[in-house]
């Protein structure tokens, strides 16, 4: 009896990389082929995979090493802005630089903290006037299962259509906020635009509402832009071509070349937009030791995390624990040279916001008996491109019907609410954000 081998898959004209659009039908197999073919890639450069991942880790080491004198300081390692220098456009070339460096920050005053406690306000007469505690299910996914999430009553609540979060959405303030983020990319490479840095579209997502005297068991580290598509797919391969080649240094991870147009394996952790960062704005005060987000303030780490499931510790079928339909994993088996750089938000006032690179490494601390609210809105920054486009459609026809939007599970609670954002609410950035 003979057993056959899987077919290989097609080789990319572009990378010379075999690849796949889809998740493939035995992703051992491909998760092998496609590691196989970057470590021969790598090593036509010259250097081995081994030596390159050195490089890596010399540069990192360096970084943390700052982050940890930093904190050592007493000093905030994430970047603090106000909301008036960047409307101003007076932010110092040293706080931009830093931003670049870090690739998060705080922004202060974003709006009026009587504006946001005031949307705080209305989030709770929108779900208590629809009864949303007597109807709701319970989680409707495994997003952070494989992370030892642990929620009780809602802390994350699937609403989208709110007053409040439509506001915040598209409210002139934001749109300054988001131009500014999204000017801190490389848009055009290549020869060619990849988004338009002043334009914004409308991406939906949830709210989170944790109350005082809460227990939560946090979130573990991991990240958002993708699972074994980063490797295997096409668009990607090119996006990550220095890496994959072994040039370290040319890698950029503020450079959108490519990844505005790659293909993303489909899952309940997917993400059809492309945000340049994801964010959240406060509706409460948040003191930093009270279960805070944290970072990893490192861009470039991005780089370690695609090469190191190349080292020869790691099993030719995975990927250091990445999987489709999962978050991607940041652990200590593998990344314990990354945790040391985690970070925790300096303390927010409502109205602040906080943003972070799209390719960065987040966690959320435990926190038990939570003093004080812990209230946000997630808004991120997805500026105009080809991904963003298309996505805008199927948002469009979920905010006209009141449903969850395509990246989340079809719960649709507000079909049925009266009192949500209606289309003549809209002003000229949110029609312009729905692609109206």
């Amino acid at each position: 009896m003979t057993s056959t081998a899987a077919p290989s898959a097609p080789v990319s004209p572009l990378t010379g990389l075999p690849h796949w659009e889809s998740i493939p039908d035995d992703i051992p197999a491909a998760t092998a082929e496609v590691k196989a073919a970057i470590r021969a890639r790598i090593e036509a450069s010259g250097r081995t995979v081994a030596q390159v991942v050195a490089e890596v880790e010399a540069f990192l080491e360096e970084e943390i090493a700052d982050i940890e004198a930093t904190r050592a300081r007493g000093e905030e390692v994430w970047p603090v802005i106000d909301y008036a220098d960047i409307a101003a456009d007076r932010v110092s070339d040293e706080t931009l630089a830093l931003v670049r460096r870090r690739g998060c920050a705080v922004v202060r005053g974003h709006f009026p903290r009587e504006q946001a406690e005031r949307w705080d306000a209305d989030v709770v007469d929108y779900v208590e006037s629809n009864h949303f505690f007597k109807t709701y299910a319970g989680p409707a996914d495994d997003f952070f299962g494989s992370l030892g999430s642990e929620m009780s009553k809602p802390e994350i609540y699937p609403i989208y259509w709110s007053r409040a979060q439509m506001e915040a959405r598209q409210d002139a303030r934001m749109a300054t906020v988001q131009a500014f983020l999204n000017r801190r990319w490389t848009s055009e490479s290549e020869g060619r635009r990849w988004f338009d840095p002043e334009v914004d579209t409308l991406y939906p997502d949830r709210i989170r509402r944790r109350p005082p005297g809460a227990t939560s068991g946090g979130l573990g580290t991991h990240l958002d832009p993708g699972t074994l598509d980063l490797w295997m797919t096409e668009g990607y391969q090119q996006h990550f071509r220095h890496l994959f080649s072994g040039d370290v240094a040319a890698y950029d991870p503020w450079d959108a070349a490519y990844r505005t147009e790659a293909t993303q394996f489909p899952g309940s952790t997917m993400c059809s937009a492309f945000r340049t960062f994801q964010g959240w704005t406060a509706l409460s005060e948040m003191r930093r030791d009270q279960g805070v987000l944290h970072t990893v303030p490192i861009p470039k780490a991005m780089a370690y995390l695609m090469l190191r499931p190349l080292l020869d510790d790691v099993p030719d079928e995975e990927m250091c624990g990445v999987q489709p339909n999962r978050t991607f994993p940041v652990n200590e088996r593998y990344h314990a040279i990354l945790t040391r750089a985690l970070s925790g938000i300096p303390d927010v006032a409502p109205g602040d916001s906080v943003w972070w690179h799209c390719d960065m490494i987040h966690a959320v601390a435990p926190v038990t008996d939570q003093q004080g609210w812990g209230n946000v809105i997630y808004i991120p920054a997805a500026p105009q491109c080809t991904k963003n486009e298309a996505y805008a459609g199927l948002v469009r026809e979920a905010f006209l019907a009141g449903n969850s939007p395509h990246d989340f599970p079809e719960e649709n609670y507000e079909a049925s609410w009266a009192n949500r954002f209606q289309p003549d609410d809209l002003n000229e950035v949110g029609r312009r954000g729905l692609g109206l």
